[in-house]
């Protein structure tokens, strides 16, 4: 039954959730709020929509890179390199980003009579960004389902497991992760030296797939 929105980057977790949940997801939506790597994340969002005969979104928040604080938001140069730990990446969090994200497509679902939205956060991200935790998204989807009239609430099926973890899933499903974009610095090609460059490079390892990236290191 399709009854979901899914909010999908085009980065290695969304697409791998896009592909696992293709049966219940009716719309997907991709949020431009003005990120350097918002371009390339969104082609690839588009191509595996268009692949799998879904129907996508593209919505603009422009008002987060005009009044949020975030490196991530200022350019390439503006992004640490190394590991991603939470004293190197802190100032790529993008204040309240999956909060109002959810928001947006809860009024989306609601719209469409949809009941659940999907997120493909995981446990590898709960310690830098609080609005990939557990709790957020429990009482994230409890606010949801208060405040709408049929009761939309939020589906995160890889809150407790790890990128590696969603890269086997991505094996098992044939997905070709060339075809997701995950660099910080939104290059024409990975950079290979950003905290979510090597940790992509983890991932794979991991799920013991040969990675298809190309990366400028």
């Amino acid at each position: 039954m399709k009854d979901s929105v899914i909010v999908l980057s085009g980065g290695m977790d969304s697409v791998t959730l896009l592909y696992d949940r293709q049966e219940q997801i009716a719309l997907a939506v991709t949020f431009d709020y003005g990120s350097n790597h918002n371009a390339r994340e969104a082609d690839c969002a588009a191509l595996h929509c268009r692949r799998l005969g879904i129907e996508h979104l593209v919505i603009p928040l422009a008002f987060i890179s005009q009044y949020f604080k975030s490196s991530l938001l200022e350019g390439a140069d503006a992004i640490p390199e190394g590991d991603y730990a939470e004293d190197n990446m802190l100032s790529t969090v993008v204040p309240f980003r999956n909060g109002i994200m959810l928001a947006v497509a809860c009024g989306i679902a609601e719209s469409r009579g949809l009941t659940k939205v999907l997120i493909a956060n995981h446990y590898g991200d709960h310690a830098i960004y609080p609005d990939c935790r557990a709790t957020f998204i429990q009482h994230m989807s409890e606010a949801m389902k208060a405040g709408t009239y049929i009761g939309v609430e939020v589906e995160a099926p890889y809150t407790g497991i790890g990128k590696g973890d969603i890269a086997a899933i991505g094996r098992r499903l044939g997905i070709d992760y060339s075809e997701t974009y995950s660099c910080y610095k939104g290059g024409e090609h990975h950079c290979g030296r950003c905290g979510t460059c090597l940790e992509r490079k983890q991932a794979m390892r991991e799920a013991d797939i040969d990675d298809p990236t190309i990366y400028d290191d």
